[in-house]
């Protein structure tokens, strides 16, 4: 039951504040597309060097949250849309602290996406993993396809679950196309490039 009971209460401590102490400004860069294009992969090469070169970075990923602080969630449409409303929550927190937070989500509908960029308050840089589902399927890293084309998996996306791309995401990295180390690459160009005081 929700309360009304309750107060926000405000500090005396700025996000600018929180800026200065850090050296950078706090940003969410939520990578989304299907299982196995490459989000996860990409996030932990680009915390790596972020981390290498001294930024404050903390990467959030749609697997590892579901063993904590989603894993009494499922994968119907409700609980898909709770999942992300909680993550969108923790990653607004953790950008308004000043860090910058990579998160990886399939967040295969366009309010998820939409949703999470308003609890940012904009300070956020949506970006599409962009592979085909034929590629995905070959790849299949966690054997997922397999299970979902023979039916064990219901309401996958992709195979049985719709994946809405994004229209005009804030950067397309096409893991077809271009190598791992490129797709790195271009994205810590951007971060920096947007968290830069």
């Amino acid at each position: 039951m929700k309360c009304n009971n309750i107060t926000y209460h405000s500090g005396k401590v700025t996000e600018q504040d929180r800026f200065k102490v850090l050296g950078q400004k706090g940003v969410v860069v939520w990578l989304t597309g299907l299982s196995g294009s490459g989000k996860s992969t990409i996030a932990v090469e680009v915390e790596k060097i972020l981390n290498s070169i001294g930024k404050a970075v903390y990467r959030l990923d749609g697997d590892n949250i579901r063993f904590g602080l989603n894993s009494d969630l499922g994968f119907t449409e409700e609980d898909r849309m709770e999942n992300i409303r909680r993550i969108s929550e923790v990653c607004a927190l953790f950008q308004d602290a000043g860090l910058i937070v990579i998160a990886s989500f399939i967040s295969p509908m366009a309010k998820m996406r939409h949703m999470a960029r308003e609890k940012s308050k904009g300070k956020f840089i949506e970006v599409y993993v962009k592979t085909n589902v034929e590629t995905c399927i070959k790849r299949d890293p966690k054997g997922l396809y397999k299970k979902a084309l023979v039916g064990e998996i219901k309401e996958f996306t992709g195979i049985s679950a719709p994946y809405e791309e994004p229209e005009n995401p804030d950067i397309t990295l096409d893991t077809e196309s271009s190598t791992l180390n490129e797709c790195v690459e271009q994205l810590v160009k951007k971060i920096l490039t947007v968290t830069t005081l």
